[in-house]
């Protein structure tokens, strides 16, 4: 028997992501929080000897759209069961020529457009002020990148990811505006990235390109996305299949101090 250390992780499922788990016993935990009912029923259960939840961030079938979507209650509902780390999985539009639909992207920076969600877990009481200088844990970052290598499906590292409010996408004046700033455009990255760091977790995005945003002349086709997705998926759930083992060593990083100096 390994004597690995084994951490929880918590996989929060994007757009095409609808599970991890193919074989082995499941545990279903219906969770309340002080901020409601997450997505969905978290799933337990194991991935490579890791011990795995599972939360759909769009709730099953695909039905909460980004703007409405609970991520206090998805990210305390993990927190809650154990997890210690966090993987997200995203499918975003490329504000890059050289990132076509089909890349893999490992963002390192975001930049905050959204305009209407509630961002922190401290609402009174203590006040804290996390730092988000560098808001993706890169113990997590440096192992994904290896898996992609290895699997032949490398990530771009590196990138910024401007998050937007949604659902509806960019007007041409919008997109030409965010090339200037970032090279990838989602709607569910914020709040998640920073609640994740209230929670003093290790967080990690999965960024998977679906299409040119709308800079490029054409407005996005959201068959052309789907099919992309689809490709996407089946790529990803690979990685995930082969990172998650690999994420139960002991962390290097800072992330679970993170409110160590934040409070007032």
């Amino acid at each position: 028997m390994s004597d690995r250390p084994r951490r929880t992780i918590g996989v929060i499922g994007g757009s095409g992501i609808t599970g991890v788990f193919e074989r082995g016993p499941r545990t279903t935990h219906r969770v309340a929080t002080a901020w409601g009912a997450p997505s969905a029923p978290i799933e337990e259960g194991e991935v490579g000897g890791m011990k795995v939840l599972f939360v759909p961030r769009h709730g099953p079938g695909h039905t909460i759209p980004p703007h409405r979507i609970n991520y206090r209650a998805n990210v305390d509902a993990l927190v809650s069961l154990g997890a210690e780390a966090i993987v997200t999985v995203s499918s975003v539009g490329s504000l890059r020529e050289e990132l076509p639909p089909g890349t893999f992207v490992l963002p390192r920076q975001f930049i905050d457009f959204t305009k209407q969600r509630p961002t922190t877990f401290f609402d009174g009481g203590k006040v804290f002020h996390v730092s988000l200088a560098d808001p993706f844990c890169p113990d997590l970052a440096r192992v994904a990148a290896e898996v992609g290598r290895a699997e032949g499906t490398p990530f771009s590292e590196g990138k910024t990811y401007v998050c937007v409010e949604g659902p509806r996408f960019s007007t041409r004046a919008e997109s030409a505006f965010f090339r200037q700033l970032a090279d990838v455009i989602g709607m569910t990255l914020v709040p998640e990235v920073t609640l994740a760091r209230e929670r003093a977790l290790c967080y990690l995005c999965l960024a998977m390109v679906t299409d040119f945003d709308v800079w490029a002349e054409r407005p996005v086709d959201t068959k052309e996305i789907l099919e992309t997705m689809q490709r996407n998926s089946e790529r990803m759930n690979r990685i995930l299949e082969r990172l998650i083992p690999r994420l139960g060593t002991v962390p290097t990083c800072g992330c679970s101090r993170a409110l160590d100096t934040a409070g007032i």
